[in-house]
């Protein structure tokens, strides 16, 4: 991260707070996170407005007891502080005597939560407890006090801001995360030596143990393929390496991204020590994974080596993808489709998943790959091979 917008203000200038009340909202390239004050104090002065962009590390505000020296620490009016060098700030304390007057407590709420709550007219004390960590509200939370209170209307949503263009088309600025998806990934596909290879699996023993272990805790196909692609990284180092200039740095872990596509953009949060974890363990964390990812929290963001990218649940058959760097491969994984198989000299009816590996080639050649997609097609056509939950 190099810069980031901040999007709104939650307190104003002569405020009081204290530590781990919510200061503002910020958009990052990949999500928009919830700034929390680190030390408590007065707002004394705010000078990146809304709407503005900050390069990391630049002073957006001051807190302080007095206003005694402020003036001597900022001399810019509001919005111009992004053109100054760093400064350095201070905190005054009060008098003994002088404590603050104590603030309201502020309910835990995700971004997408309090913006839902705003648009839905939900407040949100109204909600006991939400079921994020610590309580935490989520959008899951405000829907489901939409839906038990009839006399909560949902608004007709307004048209996302758009500029007329030429030719009755409409022209609407890319997002930050838009941004950021187009730039990493035109560099991965322009500079990083995709190499394709594609493989085919027969899906039912595959989709039998998932049924199995699904009627013993929650778990997803994807957790399965997941699991199996974690034991393969562990046999085979080259897939958990990345590039770094000029040499291959190579981990001991295995670290493994999903892809997560939002309607902002995709983001990857990383599982790690996939290796580490049983089928269980892994559906536990991925399912958190994905939530905190919806709630605009993006965690082990460039911390992976191997990224799975599955779209078999909008019925794609096929598809490559593009490589996440640093990263040194990704699978693509296609939908389980009914077939007319060869078995045993007869034919019946079988199901088969296809799925695309696209690898570096800076790192992995081809035998490799070959050997990766052979294995891993031995593990899912076999899965009790591997184990399950326990």
């Amino acid at each position: 991260m190099e810069e980031g917008t901040i999007l709104s203000w939650r307190v104003k200038p002569g405020d009081r707070v204290k530590i781990g009340d919510v200061l503002f909202d910020l958009e990052t390239d990949k999500a928009t996170i919830e700034v929390e004050a680190e030390i408590a104090g007065r707002i004394a002065k705010i000078v990146v407005n809304e709407g503005q962009t900050a390069p990391v590390k630049t002073p957006v505000a001051y807190l302080s007891e007095t206003d005694i020296g402020l003036e001597t620490l900022v001399d810019a009016p509001a919005g111009t502080a992004i053109q100054q060098p760093a400064v350095v700030t201070q905190q005054v304390t009060a008098e003994p005597n002088q404590s603050p007057p104590s603030k309201p407590s502020r309910r835990k709420a995700s971004p997408v939560a309090r913006r839902a709550a705003d648009v839905l007219k939900v407040d949100l004390d109204s909600i006991s407890t939400g079921s994020g960590p610590d309580g935490r509200i989520l959008l899951e939370d405000v829907e489901a006090a939409v839906r038990t209170s009839p006399s909560v209307q949902q608004p007709t949503p307004k048209a996302p801001f758009a500029v007329p263009a030429m030719a009755g088309g409409t022209r609407t600025p890319m997002t930050k995360m838009r941004k950021a998806i187009a730039r990493n990934l035109s560099v991965s596909k322009q500079t990083l030596p995709h190499f394709y290879l594609k493989g085919t699996i027969d899906a039912d023993p595959l989709l039998t143990f998932y049924k199995r272990e699904k009627a013993l805790y929650p778990c997803s196909v994807n957790d399965v393929i997941l699991f199996a692609v974690s034991r393969v990284i562990l046999e085979m180092p080259a897939f958990r390496s990345q590039m770094d200039g000029d040499d291959i740095v190579q981990f001991e872990t295995v670290n493994i991204g999903m892809a997560v596509g939002l309607e902002q953009g995709l983001v990857v949060p990383v599982l790690k020590g996939a290796d580490a974890r049983n089928l269980k363990g892994i559906a536990q964390e991925s399912r958190r994974l994905v939530e905190s990812a919806k709630n605009g929290k993006v965690d082990g963001m460039g911390e992976g080596v191997f990224t799975i990218s599955n779209m078999g649940m909008f019925g794609v058959e096929e598809f490559c993808a593009i490589i996440n760097p640093p990263e040194c491969a990704i699978l693509a994984v296609g939908a389980a489709r009914e077939e007319v198989v060869v078995k045993d000299g007869a034919l019946k009816i079988g199901k088969k998943m296809t799925m695309v590996l696209s690898a570096d080639h800076r790192i992995i050649d081809g035998t490799m790959s070959a050997k990766f997609m052979a294995r891993l097609k031995q593990l899912l056509e076999n899965p009790d091979s591997i184990g399950g939950g326990k």
